[in-house]
């Protein structure tokens, strides 16, 4: 029997510039590259930013157990929870493969969205070592692998990595132990950071959810010194605590969510002003201590984009280009 030729699906988008163009929706059925377009251009001032990027759903889950997760939401209906399972290998080469050889247009396949990247690099069959090698036969697109682990051996036997990016998901001390149960310190976090940024690998750093813990300007500032003490992430990206109804009510440490006092199109949100106030501290030290530029921010509203000066239509955040 001849197996049907896996086809690649192209769609019309508007992007947040307002320019339409064709790209890639997805490749087959979906349930391996897929488009994350969930977010709807911004119309009102309450709505959220987030560009649309291409995942690669290589499993889904996560060993940690961070208070706030919303794959605790997304995935309440499955008998595992936010159990990590693993996809077929060979399903997701022959849909990888489709996508490298057919689709023209440079992307970025996020393998971070629905699972932590880095949570089956202790395996036999290690992710990193499985796909980075199909990227590398190519010039054209990049894998983006989105991490709270420290488990990098692997990466740093793979060469070349020259399609690689590895975003480290960091937050400050008191945040992290409090909430981020199960994952690494950020101590370790950040030196995983600097031995792949030394090896040269593109590392970008995702501050996220910030929260405005009591004196959280000492917390995040002393985040932002320790990282540039180790390496000059290619990127940063600030997001700040929100929670859709769907995580909020399947949390079971709910002690969070007493930060949360506003609406927004992506679930509730901190209070404006102190958004604000995070946001404008961490980029203002950026620039000043360390003369650095290179900052978006995450899921956050076309108001706050405006009340920091920034624009929003060239957007340069986490997963694109």
């Amino acid at each position: 029997m001849v197996k049907p030729k896996v086809t690649v699906k192209e769609k019309e988008y508007e992007l947040l510039d307002g320019s339409r163009v064709s790209l890639i929706q997805q490749v087959g059925d979906g349930s391996i590259i897929k488009r994350f377009d969930k977010t709807p251009l911004p119309i009102k001032p309450i709505n959220v930013i987030c560009p649309h990027f291409l995942e690669l759903k290589w499993a889904y889950g996560c060993p940690f157990d961070c208070a706030w997760c919303y794959l605790k939401g997304t995935f309440r209906f499955l008998p595992t929870g936010t159990k990590p399972v693993i996809k077929d290998y060979k399903k997701i080469e022959l849909h990888t493969r489709r996508f490298l050889s057919g689709v023209t247009t440079p992307e970025i396949l996020n393998t971070g969205e629905i699972a932590d990247s880095l949570m089956w690099e202790s395996s036999s069959n290690p992710f990193s070592k499985f796909i980075i090698p199909m990227l590398e036969e190519q010039n054209r697109h990049k894998v983006l692998f989105v991490t709270k682990s420290d488990n990098i051996k692997n990466l740093l036997e793979i060469n070349p990595h020259n399609q690689v990016i590895v975003s480290f998901s960091l937050n400050a001390d008191e945040v992290a132990k409090r909430w981020e149960r199960g994952a690494p310190s950020i101590d370790r976090r950040i030196e995983a950071g600097r031995k792949l940024s030394q090896a040269g690998y593109e590392v970008r750093v995702r501050i996220d959810p910030m929260v405005p813990v009591p004196d959280w300007e000492t917390h995040y500032t002393n985040l932002i010194d320790r990282i540039f003490a180790n390496f000059a992430p290619a990127r940063i990206t600030l997001g700040s605590l929100r929670g859709l109804q769907s995580t909020i009510n399947r949390a079971t440490d709910k002690s969070w969510q007493e930060y949360l006092k506003e609406n927004s199109n992506w679930g509730k949100k901190v209070e404006f002003n102190t958004r604000y106030e995070m946001y404008a501290t961490i980029i203002n030290q950026l620039k000043e201590s360390h003369n650095y530029k290179e900052v978006a921010l995450c899921k956050e509203t076309v108001a706050m984009w405006a009340k920091l000066g920034v624009n929003y239509k060239k957007i340069k955040c986490n997963c694109v280009w």
